[in-house]
């Protein structure tokens, strides 16, 4: 009787694995010479060892999620390196031509903004590499015009207008995220704005110009785009930009 009631009490209160153990103890115990003690101290060695062996794999489980943890972060950082050190993005969206139109605007908007043409030439005459507004076949129309006005170049296709290079000349300026910049724009306020492409700033012989310093931004921040924006600095100081494309 005394030998059930230890099993039922306190062997029947652990988990299958655990009573083969307690078993094979009563097997070489005879209930005269049993010692509680003994039995309770068995018991007690064997929770502990089941508690130890699930915090052991709590903690390889945790060891698993660091280093995982560790690994991605790691992967982030190394991609957030290589982002910040393309040269910045000038995104059409960002630019307001003399703080009034976007690098895309009608015939009508040229006019009240900027005034009458200086000159006018077919684009036919000039054979650009490329045009901005091509068909969607690839095709160019051959009434597709170049309008210059103060030294700035702005491609026409019917009713519609497009910058494709702006003078810092007279009065002209750009507003770029909400921020002047002219002909008086020095090269350090450029700096400011586009600290990873005024460090790749090159120099480039210019036609009728000579050499000059030249800054690269991309035109999207996902380098879709095959072409980029050139900013062209004399003297020190914003002298024009340009959209440049591949042919």
């Amino acid at each position: 009787m005394f030998r059930r009631l230890i099993y039922n009490k306190k062997v029947s209160a652990l988990k299958p694995h655990h009573r083969q153990y307690v078993t094979v103890v009563y097997q070489f115990i005879t209930p005269n010479k049993m010692n509680i003690s003994v039995i309770i101290s068995i018991l007690f060695l064997l929770f502990s060892c089941n508690g130890k062996n699930t915090k052991f794999v709590e903690k390889d489980d945790t060891l698993k999620d660091t280093l995982k943890t560790i690994s991605t972060n790691k992967i982030k950082t190394e991609s957030s390196k290589v982002e910040d050190l393309q040269n910045e993005v000038m995104l059409e969206t960002d630019i307001l031509f003399n703080g009034k139109l976007n690098r895309y605007f009608s015939l009508n908007q040229f006019q009240k903004v900027f005034g009458k043409t200086d000159s006018i030439k077919l684009m036919s005459e000039e054979a650009p590499c490329t045009y901005i507004f091509e068909n969607g076949d690839g095709n160019k129309d051959l009434d597709d015009k170049y309008l210059y006005k103060d030294g700035s170049r702005f491609e026409n296709t019917k009713q519609k207008v497009a910058v494709d290079e702006f003078r810092f000349t007279k009065n002209n300026f750009i507003l770029f995220k909400g921020k002047k910049l002219n002909s008086i724009t020095t090269i350090s306020e450029l700096r400011i704005l586009f600290p990873n492409a005024t460090k790749n700033i090159g120099i480039l012989d210019v036609d009728e110009e000579g050499e000059l310093q030249v800054i690269q931004l991309r035109e999207d921040g996902n380098n879709i785009s095959d072409g980029h924006i050139k900013i062209f600095v004399k003297n020190g100081k914003l002298y024009f930009i340009h959209w440049w494309f591949p042919c």
